[in-house]
């Protein structure tokens, strides 16, 4: 395991870069041998700082789950983030824009789990079984680097880019339904702006929890019950200002919208 304690300077960097509200160059730049595991041990050192204020974890994301962000990365896997309990935003609540750096919407396919998922060796028949049910929902992703201009170790130690999520209140149970075939739109102030497909994530959402449940299990994590799973994004990201609204459509699931203040 990376030694934590060598890259306590770029948690730091990124722990004042999120109080301040003032991004940084990215860590890839100032310390040029900084990999991935080490970048996964910042993002530890952050949560934990995060757990000792208060914070709960409430589940995790996945992030670079589509082959073309993993191309532009020069990634050949996806990485993950925590979702902390200060992350969840109710649907139609105004979000102050002012506790991002600058954010993003994206438009996801939520898992919430009814039983745990321990790696390793975890299938997607695995999690088929301890699904509960799916939820509409748009993450807020936010980089605590300057101009998102980031590479994989930058992300993954800022939390995989992670900031916020907003989730629909009608949960779809799976049975009868091919989570990869779930059609979806993104709506800015009501123009359609985006289009895709549940499939776009990892060609299934549900590869995309077995995945993250195995991932975790290197770091003594499980998937608990209860715990939402975000797997990736369906379209692009949007840019996201003071007054937008953004609105996700998915087929069978509904819709959820998040408004921008």
């Amino acid at each position: 395991m990376a030694d934590a304690g060598r890259w306590q300077g770029a948690a730091d960097a990124l722990w004042d870069a999120q109080r301040d509200g003032k991004p940084i160059e990215p860590l890839s730049d100032d310390w040029p041998d900084f990999g991935v595991d080490d970048a996964y041990q910042v993002q530890l050192v952050n949560i934990e700082r995060r757990l000792a204020a208060g914070g709960v974890v409430r589940g995790h994301k996945v992030g670079l789950s589509s082959r073309a962000m993993q191309q532009m990365l020069g990634v050949h896997e996806p990485d993950y983030g925590h979702l902390l309990d200060d992350m969840f935003f109710y649907e139609h609540d105004p979000i102050d824009t002012g506790r991002f750096i600058q954010p993003r919407a994206e438009i996801e396919v939520a898992v919430v789990l009814r039983t745990g998922l321990a790696g390793p060796g975890v299938t997607v028949a695995d999690v088929l079984r301890a699904v509960d049910f799916l939820l509409p929902s748009i993450e807020i992703v936010d980089s605590r680097v300057v101009d998102w201009r980031i590479r994989i170790q930058d992300t993954i130690a800022d939390n995989a880019s992670s900031a916020g999520v907003v989730l629909g209140g009608r949960p779809t149970s799976l049975s009868g339904l091919d989570p990869a075939l779930i059609g979806a739109l993104l709506r800015k102030n009501g123009e359609i702006v985006e289009t895709g497909c549940s499939g776009a994530v990892l060609g299934n959402p549900i590869t995309a929890v077995a995945w993250l449940a195995n991932k975790v299990a290197a770091f003594g994590v499980t998937l608990e019950a209860g715990q939402i799973v975000m797997p990736g994004a369906c379209t692009r990201m949007v840019e996201v200002a003071p007054g937008d609204v953004i609105r996700a459509e998915f087929d069978v699931l509904g819709d959820v919208t998040a408004r921008f203040c």
